[in-house]
């Protein structure tokens, strides 16, 4: 019996083993069947999930590439042979608060609207556009033709423009109000370049070997809303510029000099300078940007020699949104040289008087913060932007000023 029983808990115990090995083997087995089966579901998840991603990629492409065509409206014909006609225009709004010590200001607003056309055929251009004030009663929303000129492409690199064009000069004032980072043009520009922007004249501009290229033109200083250049006087323009090679400093760069010669009259559309300088630059690396612009004016007719800078960096945080920072300093050699931005210059007392009486100074300084939301690049864009300006009065006649501006804009052209 004792022999036995100790057969029996051996075998017992060969059994227990065995049983614990099966079960073992069973878990193992199951838990591999289950880690494999669980490998094979997550690749499928991610499978689907790439999938869905892709097709949802796909999508908002098709969407995207969908909303940019309905800018084709403008397209009215085109030839094979580059020969056009499009529609051209632009639509731009403003909402802007302003609290400064001086006054508050706060309006919502539409800030340009354009019309018109431009053509090709061989190497003729045509431009024809109108501007009209959409904040005005309907019979009194023209207010004058800006584009109104004919181009003669004399080779692919040379071209030669009469009547009515635009004159730019400075960094913001030879950048279109469509494509500004930021809602107004820096008060640099403001200040030196001449705002009416189009004048009746001629110009040429060209591509030059290595990168270089320039334009230069003479235009009447009429302040006529149509095509004149019976009044006033004249005014004659040089820029050139360069783009520079990539570095490890940047990956593109340009580097730029504007020069104008005004014969100042007082019936002029432009600024009291007689003479204007300007070097600008922009550079970009990777999603870093940085615009520069140092300016000098000789004031006449009362407008004193003004001396300006203007540093705009940048960061491109996506496709769609960019964040600009700026600073912004100008001092006049005299008393009451500088003028206030274009909303800083639009505080109001209880009588509806402007609170910066003569909006002039001697010493300005603003510091800029915003953001651009590019929904079809600079086609359609939000704009946003924070602004601090101050400006220094020594003369003490009221043109003192010290505020905060906050400007919501939608800027679109076609």
């Amino acid at each position: 019996m004792i022999v036995i029983n100790m057969k029996n808990q051996s075998f017992t115990k060969k059994s227990s083993v065995r049983l614990k090995t099966i079960l073992a083997i069973a878990v193992a087995t199951s838990l591999s069947s289950s880690l494999v089966h669980a490998q094979a579901g997550a690749s499928d998840d991610n499978k689907q999930t790439r999938a869905n991603s892709s097709k949802s990629n796909e999508l908002s492409q098709r969407t995207e590439s969908s909303f940019a065509d309905a800018w084709d409206f403008a397209d009215l014909y085109n030839t094979e042979h580059g020969d056009y006609l499009k529609l051209s225009g632009r639509l731009q709004l403003d909402s802007t608060w302003v609290d400064s010590d001086q006054g508050d200001y706060n309006d919502t607003l539409w800030r340009r609207f354009r019309f018109g056309f431009k053509a090709k055929h061989g190497e003729l251009k045509v431009a024809l556009e109108a501007d009209i004030n959409l904040n005005d009663s309907l019979g009194d929303a023209y207010n004058r033709l800006t584009d109104a000129n004919v181009s003669w492409s004399l080779d692919k690199d040379t071209e030669l423009k009469f009547l009515k064009q635009s004159t730019g000069f400075t960094l913001d004032g030879k950048t279109s109000s469509k494509k500004l980072l930021t809602p107004q043009r820096n008060n640099l520009t403001n200040n030196l370049w001449f705002t009416s922007e189009y004048f009746t004249g001629v110009s040429v501009k060209s591509k030059l070997s290595n990168d270089w290229s320039y334009k230069t033109g003479i235009f009447s200083s009429d302040g006529s809303d149509e095509i004149s250049i019976s009044d006033a006087s004249y005014f004659a323009m040089f820029s050139t510029s360069k783009k520079l090679a990539k570095s490890n400093l940047w990956d593109k760069g340009e580097v730029s000099l504007d020069y104008v010669y005004n014969d100042t009259h007082e019936d002029g559309n432009t600024r009291d300078f007689s003479q204007v300088i300007s070097t600008s630059s922009k550079f970009r690396q990777n999603d870093w940007g940085f615009h520069s612009d140092i300016s000098w004016g000789k004031g006449d007719l009362g407008q004193s020699d003004l001396f300006g800078v203007v540093i705009m960096p940048t960061y491109q945080q996506s496709e769609k949104i960019q964040w600009v920072a700026r600073y912004t300093y100008l001092k006049s050699s005299e008393d009451n040289g500088v003028r206030l931005g274009r909303y800083d210059s639009k505080v109001v007392d209880e009588y509806g008087q402007s609170s910066v009486e003569g909006e002039r100074g001697d010493k300005y300084q603003e510091v800029y913060a915003g953001v651009n939301w590019f929904i079809n690049d600079h086609k359609l864009k939000l704009q946003a932007g924070l602004q601090y300006a101050k400006m220094d009065d020594n003369a003490n006649d009221g043109g003192a000023y010290d505020g905060w501006s906050f400007t919501v804009a939608m800027r679109s052209y076609w």
